[in-house]
Formats: C-alpha cells, structure tokens, sequence
C-alpha cells in the first residue's frame, strides 16, 4: 500500500508531519483526505480517511519512532540541496547573490533551523535529534 499526499500540500509544510507525535494529525492535502490515526505505538497513515470504513485496508502503519528519523532523513536532504544549491549559484554566476537565493530558500522551506520534535503524544520518550 502506498499513501500518496493529496493536493494542496507540498514540502514546505514538511515539520508539520512531526504533530502526529503529539497525536494530532498535521494536514495531508485533499482529494483523497490522507490523514495520520494516532493509536499506541503505532501512526496509521489512511489514504482517504473518508472512506476509512468502506475500504478498511487503505492504510499504512507506520512505528512513531520512525517518524522522527524520517523527518531527521528529510532535514538532511534539504540541507544537502542547500549546499547543491549553493555550489549551482556559485558556478552559475549568481556571484554574492548565491547567498541570498540559498537563504530564501532556506527561510522558505524551514531547513536548517533546529529539528525540535515534541516527545511522542506524552509517552515520556526522547526525540530523534540527528540533523
């Protein structure tokens, strides 16, 4: 089963997948409506959480624990493209603009600030802090 985002959503919501840590369920987009269940040890991501009760297997179950390596995985990647980014503007000719692109781009996305991820919904435990 893949869950696939739905429209209306992009990666510069990306730090709002780590609510489902705190139980809440960050917005998905819609057409299809994914949505994060927050159950025990466990974020079941449905793929139309409207029709949750008609077709009970449209889900992926995914551990809470993973999600704040996932989320570690994307900071890293979006810092990677910072710095591809930067090389790009530099060799392109942007000259001291390079800077200024990769800060807006930054700023944008919310990249290099610190990855805070809330303890999962209570459960006492320490977040993934790797960035």
């Amino acid at each position: 089963m893949t869950v696939s985002p739905g429209c209306c959503v992009g990666l510069g919501e990306w730090r709002d997948r780590a609510l489902a840590l705190t139980g809440d369920s960050p917005w998905l987009g819609h057409d299809p409506s994914p949505e994060i269940e927050a159950g025990g040890d466990s974020l079941r991501v449905w793929q139309d959480a409207g029709s949750r009760h008609q077709r009970p297997g449209g889900y992926v179950d995914l551990p809470r624990v993973r999600l704040a390596a996932l989320l570690a995985d994307v900071q890293r990647d979006l810092v990677g493209f910072l710095a591809c980014l930067d090389v790009w503007g530099r060799n392109g000719g942007l000259g001291p603009r390079t800077a200024d692109l990769v800060a807006a781009v930054d700023r944008s996305f919310a990249i290099a600030a610190p990855l805070d991820l809330p303890s999962p919904a209570g459960r006492g435990e320490e977040p993934d802090r790797r960035t």
